[in-house]
């Protein structure tokens, strides 16, 4: 096994397999000095200015003359000085493929009376504001199973209840695109099927008013979604106690559920990463995509999303476009995002962060090059505002932030009944009423953080697995999971603290 990885014989890097010392050769070139794990060495002389290929693809401009066998990263690599703002060509539509052959995968799922499939079942509690953050959490956490464990010991089939709580709901303007994100994002957890039952707790006088809300979403109040205010029930321990006493109403029907065979298309998958390295873009998640192909061929669902960490790869997604105008949204909110970043003092290349470098990823285009390959290799069906219900089969888009917390928080109002999440530096998010599986991209981080990791597709770089057969056990893994196992980050306690809404906007 060689000590370098090669993507594409157009390349002008290669990829350190393990750490490189001055003197090794790298195909016909000597490597200079120190080249960390997973970071670019030169394979020819690179002028001032010209572009480098990773994947046959534009990472970055030469910012200074690079010799072969150079150390390629930061120092000598930009986005150029048009700041990554060179032709892309669209191509709309021009990879579309028929559709796979239908395949047949079963898990066992918690069928809702509306026909909708869970793969948990919580009762949630939310909030209209932060204001009621903490009256929420001394709700749910009267029936914590490791403080009071007697409060669910007659209800094994409720998976917990869980309190999601935010920092925004007021000082905003109650008809800006901040308060209709938050009103969307709030209607996808009432409804999610993860849910068996809701409760939603007030302040009173917030810029977000339940009533408000619920006009919007057309939701309405029945025995399993109850909402009230604090300052109507007359303070915070009455409060406590109204949630509580409604939340034991709640139990039995919650309760009378049992897990049953059913459809993998009932499966929708939000694509994650974090804390990405250089071996993400290898082995992780070309892995995931490989399961999203075989996912998308038995009829689910997967949503990419992050929409800073796709720009300079979105030609890749359009020429999958299954319609022109679903891959010209997607440009569209490329542009959105160009000019937000723009008006707030920043640009697209503020991503990727010092982890990601550190990892060996370089700028945002080399980032958003590995990034894409969560997505496979299917058919573009559907582009998604952030938090809108996903009702497309298939791959799909959601524009969201790439701060993984609130991409993931969208894909899950967006209807996500699990997430898959890889990470090459370590990441510990979990999720929350959704399951999440972590998927290490490199064997060193899988030793070091195998209490986190679900998955080591490491293996890929070691030579011990194929992206094909990684895939294959990335779904398999999916269907478990989905199917009752826990997940590590579920086994630790994580998701409650992790729902995190898009704030958009000025906090007045």
């Amino acid at each position: 096994m060689t000590p370098f990885i090669r993507l594409h014989s157009a390349d002008d890097v290669l990829i350190a397999r393990s750490q490189l010392v001055g003197g090794t050769q790298a195909e016909n070139v000597t490597i200079k000095g120190l080249i960390p794990p997973g970071h670019k060495v030169a394979t020819r002389a690179i002028a001032a200015g010209e572009p480098v290929r990773r994947y046959n693809q534009i990472i970055g401009f030469a910012s200074k003359a690079i010799a072969p066998g150079d150390h390629v990263h930061t120092h000598n690599l930009d986005m150029g000085p048009d700041k990554g703002d060179f032709a892309r060509d669209y191509a709309f539509g021009a990879d579309v493929k028929p559709a796979p052959t239908k395949r047949e995968a079963t898990f066992m799922g918690i069928k809702r009376a509306d026909g909708r499939v869970a793969t948990r079942n919580y009762i949630g509690v939310l909030t209209s504001v932060n204001c009621s953050a903490t009256a929420a959490r001394a709700i749910a956490d009267h029936f914590s199973r490791q403080t009071n464990p007697a409060a669910l010991a007659a209800f094994p089939n409720v998976d917990g209840v869980v309190a999601l709580t935010h920092g925004t709901g007021c000082g905003m303007d109650d008809k800006g695109m901040g308060m209709q994100i938050l009103e969307r994002t709030l209607t996808g957890y009432a409804t999610h099927a993860n849910f068996a039952a809701v409760l939603v707790v007030g302040l009173g006088c917030e810029a977000n008013q339940i009533n408000a809300w619920l006009a919007h979403s057309a939701l309405r109040e029945g025995d399993n979604f109850r909402v009230f205010n604090i300052q109507d029930t007359g303070g915070t321990r009455k409060t406590v106690d109204k949630g509580i006493s409604l939340i034991n109403e709640m139990l039995p029907r919650a309760n009378a559920v049992k897990r049953e065979p059913c459809s993998a298309a009932h499966i929708t998958i939000g694509l994650q990463c974090g804390g990405s390295d250089g071996y993400s873009g290898i082995s992780a998640n070309p892995a995931l995509g490989a399961a999203v192909d075989l996912l998308v061929a038995h009829g689910g669902t997967a949503i990419l999303s992050e929409t800073p960490e796709v720009y300079g790869a979105e030609h890749l997604l359009t020429r999958r476009a299954v319609k022109r105008d679903v891959g010209e949204k997607l440009v569209e909110r490329i542009k959105w995002w160009e000019h937000y970043t723009a008006i707030n003092g920043g640009e697209m290349n503020n991503n990727p962060s010092p982890g990601n470098k550190a990892g060996g990823l370089t700028t945002i285009l080399e980032k958003s090059l590995g990034a894409v390959a969560k997505g496979g290799t299917s058919n573009l069906e559907a582009v998604y505002e952030y938090a809108e219900p996903v009702g497309a089969h298939g791959f799909v888009y959601m524009d969201t932030p790439g701060y993984d917390p609130v991409s993931a928080t969208g894909q899950v109002a967006g209807g996500a009944n699990l997430i898959c999440f890889t990470t090459g530096r370590g990441s510990a998010y979990g999720c929350a009423p959704s399951p999440s599986l972590k998927l290490a991209t490199n064997s060193a981080l899988w030793r070091k953080q195998e209490e986190d990791m679900d998955i080591n597709c490491g293996e890929i770089i070691d030579g011990a697995s194929t992206v094909a057969e990684m895939g294959q056990r990335i779904f398999e893994l999916v269907l478990a999971t989905a199917s009752g196992d826990k997940s590590k980050s579920e086994a630790h306690g994580y998701g409650q603290n992790e729902f995190v809404p898009w704030q958009v906007g000025a906090v007045m």
